[in-house]
C-alpha cells in the first residue's frame, strides 16, 4: 500500500504543480476553478489574506524543496533559474511580515539548502547562492518593521519603501500576533549563519526575548495579540491556534537547529503551562492568560492540528495520540477539518483552505509510533482531497465543509507542505534524495540543515567550545518511542475511547454495570452535582469536577485517570451524553425577555434585562405578558413545597438560584398557585451587563406540566426589584417579551399628577441610596453551587440538561465569550452607585429592548 499511495501523492503533487505553471505563473497563487493566477490588485481584495501576495511568484519560491525532496530534481533546476531570472523583490507593495518571512524567505533559503545538497553531489554546478542573496535581499527589506521599541515587528512592511512615510501605506499598526513576531527566529537565524551577518538573527532574538518578558507570570501563558510599542496584552486569550501556535513551536525548534538552551527552558515552562491550563484530552481549549481555568471560548480551530506533531517532538507521545485521533475523527465526520468546530465537533467555521498541519501531525505519529494506522490516516487525506476538492486546474479549497462547495484558491501552502508530509508519509528510506533527518522543518515545511548550528556566526558554538559533554543533556533530548511503548496496542487503547466520543457510534454493552463496581453506569440525565454518590460515580470515570468563579461547575474527563478501562468508556460516554442533552436544548435559542416594574413610582420606568426558561410560558407569543405583584418564596430557593403557598398563589414568586433544577422550582411555586416566577442569580455582582445572558434549561424529562412563565435575572438587576420590594413592600412587575411603552404602563395604573415626575425621581433617589440589606432568606447555603454544569468535552457556555441550568440567550446581553473572564465591572454594593448612573442604565435597557424590536422586525 504505502508504494501505491506514494505514486499517487506525485500524481497529484504534479496536478497542483503543473496547473499553476500552465495557468497562473508568474503570479502568486493559482485559482483552480477560473483556471487562472491571483493577481494582487486585479481580483477583488479577500482583506488579510491577501498580504501574502507580493507580486513575487510566492507558490513557485514556496514549491522549491518540495520539488527537491520528491525527486523532481530537472523541474527544481528549472524552478530556480525561474526565480532567479523572473522574480523581483522591490515591488512598491505592503506585505505582510510573518507570511513573508515563513513562505518566502523561508522558500528561498530551502531551496537554497537543497541546491547546495544538489551542487555537492554533482548537480547544478552552475549554482553561485543566486537564493541566498535573494534571501538577504529580501531579509533586509523586512528589517525597517523591527524598528519598534520592543523590537517587535510591524505586521506589515512595504517591500520599496519599509514602514515610514506616506508612500508605505502602513507603519500605523499598533497590534500584532503572537505568532507573527515569535515565528522569525529560524529563518532570521539561518539567514546570519548563511551569510555571517549576525544582523538578522539579533532582531529575532529580541523579539522573542520580548515576548518572553511579557509572558503573564502567574500563569506562564501569552496572550494572542500586543501592542507592538507598549507590550501591553490586546487579546487575552491564550490557546495553541490560530495566533500563538507558531510561538511555541518555534521555541522548540530553535533549540534544535540553534542549540541554545534557553530556547528549551522557554518551550518547557509554557509547554508544563499549556498541559496544565489548555489541554483537556483530547482537546485543547483557549483560556484566559490571567484567568487561566476560565475557558475563553467554546470552540477549536484548525490551525491547532499542528500541535501533536509538536508534541512528538517533544516527546510527549500520549496527548498527542489523543488530540491526533480526535482531530482524525472530526475529519472523517466532514471529510476535512472545518476552520474551527465546536467541542462537540460540529461545524463553527464551514471552510476549509486545505490546510497541512493534520497532515503533518500524521506524519510524525507515525515516525515515533510506526503504527500502520497513520498510514491508513494518510490514505484517507489522500482520498478526501481527490473526491472533494479536486478540480481540472489543481485542487479547490472548501467553502463549505457541510455541502462540498469550492472556494477559488489554492494557497501557496498546500504546495509546500501538503504534499511533503504526505510522501514522507509514504515513501521508504531509499525513495528519499537525502537523509531529512539531517534537517528541521520550518512552520511551512521548509528545510533548514541543523548543520547551522555549528556555522562561523553560531552562538552556541561559542558558548559550548571546548566544554565536555555534560550528562544532564541527555534529559533534553526526545525518548525512544519504542522503549516507552513496547506493546503495539497502546496507541489503539487510547483511541478508541475517543473514536467513540466523536462519531456517537459506542455501543453500549448488554451488561449494565457501575464503572468498575459491576453496576450500570451513571447516566448524565440522572446527574446532580451535590450528590456525593454521583461525585464518586465521575471520580472512578475519570471525571472531575472545576468550581469556577462565577458559580459554574466544568466537568473535565481524563480517561487515564479512571479505574479501569471499562470505566474510562463509561466516562466517555457520561461525557458524550451530556453532550447530546446539550445539543437537545440548544435547538431553540430564544431571545431575552424583560422585567418591568410598572408600579408606583417606577410606572415601566424600570426594565431589567431577564434570560427566558425553555420551558413554561413562552411570553413571546404572549401579546399581553404576565403581570402581578411580586412576592419571596419560602423556602427561597424553591427546592421543595412552598410554606408561604397561600401569600404566593396569584403573585409572581422571587426565587434564589441553586441546589434544585429550574423546572423543579418552577413545579413547586405552580403548585402553590404563583402565576409566574423570577429566579435570582446568587453570584454576587453577576450582571447581565458583564455575563452572557442565559436560557435556563429543563430536567431532560417532559416539562409540558410547567405552564407559567419563569425568567432568570443576574445579581445586579434581581437586586433591584429586592431593594424595591423592601422599599415598598407591593411591587408589580411585567413579564413580557419586550418592554411597554410608559404611557401604556400610567394608563394600566393610577391617575398621573403633574408632580408625579419629581416624585418617581426622588422616591428612586431615596430607594437606590439607601444602604443594601441582606435580601436573602435563611436555608440558601449550599455545599456545590449547580446552577451550570459544562461538560470540558464540550466546554461551552451551555449547560446540561440533567442541572438547574442557565444556557446563552441570543440578542440582548450576549457578550464575546472571550470577555466572559474578565472581571465584573460591577460590585455588590449598589448604593454607591448615582441615581443619574442607574437611570442612565435604565435608559439603555429601554432602548436596548426597542433595538430588539426593530431587529425582530
Amino acid at each position: 500500500m504505502p508504494l501505491r499511495l506514494r505514486n499517487q501523492v506525485l500524481e497529484m503533487f504534479d496536478h497542483a504543480y503543473q496547473n499553476y505553471m500552465d495557468h497562473a505563473y508568474p503570479a502568486d497563487e493559482l485559482m483552480p476553478l477560473t483556471c487562472r493566477g491571483r493577481v494582487r490588485g486585479l481580483e477583488p481584495s479577500r482583506g488579510d489574506v491577501d498580504d501574502a501576495l507580493g507580486k513575487f511568484s510566492l507558490t513557485l519560491i514556496d514549491t522549491l524543496d518540495t520539488l527537491a525532496l520528491l525527486n523532481k530534481t530537472a523541474e527544481f533546476e528549472e524552478a530556480v533559474r525561474r526565480v532567479v531570472t523572473d522574480v523581483r523583490l522591490d515591488n512598491d507593495i505592503v506585505v505582510s511580515v510573518f507570511e513573508t518571512n515563513i513562505r518566502v524567505l523561508g522558500g528561498l533559503l530551502g531551496g537554497h539548502s537543497m541546491a547546495v545538497m544538489l551542487k555537492e553531489s554533482g548537480r547544478m554546478v552552475w549554482y553561485q547562492d543566486e537564493l541566498l542573496h535573494m534571501a538577504k535581499d529580501l531579509g533586509l527589506r523586512l528589517l525597517p518593521a523591527f524598528n519598534t521599541s520592543s523590537g517587535l515587528p510591524y505586521p506589515r512592511v512595504n517591500l520599496r519603501f519599509g514602514v515610514r512615510g506616506p508612500e508605505t501605506r502602513t507603519g500605523t499598526e499598533t497590534d500584532t500576533c503572537t505568532a507573527c513576531a515569535g515565528t522569525i527566529i529560524l529563518e532570521f537565524a539561518a539567514l546570519s549563519r548563511f551569510t555571517g551577518d549576525p544582523t538578522f538573527e539579533a532582531h529575532a532574538r529580541r523579539a522573542l526575548d520580548f515576548l518572553w518578558e511579557k509572558r503573564q507570570r502567574n500563569s506562564n501563558l501569552v496572550g494572542t495579540t500586543i501592542n507592538i510599542h507598549s507590550g501591553e496584552w490586546v487579546r487575552r486569550d491564550s490557546g495553541v491556534g490560530a495566533g500563538i501556535d507558531s510561538y511555541y513551536e518555534y521555541l522548540m525548534k530553535a533549540y534544535i537547529l540553534l542549540g541554545d538552551d534557553q530556547f528549551l527552558q522557554r518551550f518547557n515552562t509554557h509547554y508544563a503551562s499549556i498541559m496544565k491550563y489548555i489541554s483537556q484530552p483530547p482537546l485543547l481549549l483557549d483560556v484566559h492568560i490571567h484567568k487561566p481555568l476560565l475557558p475563553a471560548r467554546t470552540w477549536m480551530d484548525s490551525l491547532l492540528a499542528f500541535f501533536p506533531g509538536l508534541q512528538v517532538l517533544k516527546g510527549d507521545i500520549r496527548p498527542a495520540i489523543e488530540t491526533h485521533e480526535m482531530l482524525y475523527q472530526v475529519t472523517k465526520k466532514h471529510n476535512f477539518l472545518p476552520e474551527a468546530f465546536t467541542t462537540d465537533f460540529r461545524v463553527h467555521w464551514a471552510q476549509h483552505p486545505l490546510r497541512p498541519e493534520f497532515a503533518e501531525s500524521t506524519y510524525f505519529l507515525y515516525k515515533a509510533t510506526r503504527d500502520p494506522y497513520y498510514l491508513e490516516v494518510g490514505r484517507t487525506i489522500l482520498e478526501n482531497l481527490n473526491r472533494f476538492a479536486r478540480v481540472p486546474c489543481g485542487f479547490a479549497a472548501m467553502k463549505d465543509v457541510r455541502t462540498g462547495s469550492h472556494e477559488d484558491r489554492m494557497d501557496s501552502f498546500f504546495l509546500a507542505e501538503m504534499f511533503k508530509y504526505l510522501f514522507l508519509l509514504f515513501a521508504e528510506e531509499e525513495d528519499l534524495p537525502f537523509n531529512v533527518e539531517e534537517y528541521i522543518f520550518t512552520t511551512e515545511a521548509h528545510l533548514l540543515p541543523l548543520s547551522l548550528s555549528t556555522a562561523s556566526n553560531s552562538q552556541a558554538a561559542k558558548l559550548f567550545a571546548g566544554e565536555e559533554l555534560d550528562d544532564s543533556n541527555f534529559e533534553w533530548t526526545c525518548p525512544n518511542t519504542r522503549l516507552l511503548f513496547p506493546d503495539p496496542a497502546f496507541p489503539r487503547n487510547l483511541r478508541e475511547p475517543i473514536r467513540s466520543a466523536v462519531d456517537k457510534s459506542c455501543p453500549r454493552p448488554t451488561t449494565h454495570r457501575e464503572p468498575g463496581m459491576g453496576h450500570p453506569p451513571l447516566r448524565a440525565q440522572d446527574f446532580m452535582a451535590n450528590n456525593p454518590e454521583h461525585l464518586e460515580l465521575l471520580r472512578r470515570m475519570g471525571v472531575s469536577l472545576i468550581h469556577l468563579k462565577d458559580g459554574r461547575v466544568q466537568l473535565v474527563q481524563h480517561a487515564t485517570q479512571a479505574v479501569s478501562a471499562v470505566a474510562a468508556e463509561d466516562g466517555m460516554r457520561f461525557m458524550q451524553e451530556m453532550m447530546e442533552l446539550s445539543s437537545q436544548q440548544q435547538k431553540e435559542q430564544l431571545p431575552p425577555r424583560a422585567v418591568q416594574i410598572v408600579s408606583h413610582p417606577f410606572f415601566g420606568r424600570v426594565v431589567l434585562t431577564a434570560g427566558p426558561a425553555q420551558f413554561g410560558m413562552d411570553l413571546y407569543k404572549s401579546s399581553s405578558g404576565v403581570r402581578g405583584f411580586v412576592t419571596v418564596a419560602e423556602p427561597y430557593n424553591g427546592c421543595s413545597v412552598l410554606s408561604n403557598g397561600e401569600i404566593v398563589a396569584g403573585r409572581i414568586a422571587l426565587l434564589q438560584r441553586g441546589q434544585c433544577m429550574f423546572a423543579e422550582k418552577a413545579r413547586h411555586i405552580q403548585k402553590a398557585g404563583a402565576i409566574g416566577g423570577i429566579v435570582i442569580d446568587d453570584n454576587e455582582g453577576s450582571s447581565s451587563d458583564t455575563a452572557p445572558l442565559f436560557q435556563m434549561a429543563g430536567d431532560g424529562r417532559n416539562t409540558d406540566d410547567v405552564t407559567l412563565p419563569l425568567l432568570f435575572l443576574f445579581h445586579k438587576e434581581g437586586n433591584i426589584l429586592l431593594e424595591a420590594l423592601k422599599e415598598y413592600r407591593e411591587v408589580e412587575v411585567l413579564l413580557s417579551n419586550k418592554a411597554r411603552d410608559r404611557g401604556e404602563m400610567l394608563s394600566e395604573t393610577e391617575p398621573r399628577h403633574e408632580y408625579e415626575n419629581m416624585l418617581i425621581f426622588e422616591e428612586a433617589k431615596a430607594l437606590f441610596t439607601s444602604e443594601e440589606k441582606d435580601h436573602t432568606s435563611p436555608a440558601s447555603s449550599e455545599p456545590v453551587d449547580q446552577s451550570q454544569v459544562t461538560t470540558q468535552e464540550q466546554t461551552t457556555d451551555d449547560s446540561v440538561m440533567g442541572q438547574e441550568s442557565v444556557q446563552p440567550a441570543e440578542g440582548l446581553g450576549s457578550y464575546d465569550p472571550v470577555d466572559v473572564g474578565e472581571e465584573p465591572a460591577v460590585d455588590g454594593d449598589y448604593s454607591s452607585q448615582s441615581v443619574d448612573s442607574l437611570m442612565a442604565d435604565w435608559q439603555e435597557d429601554l432602548e436596548a429592548f426597542k433595538q430588539m424590536e426593530k431587529d425582530e422586525l
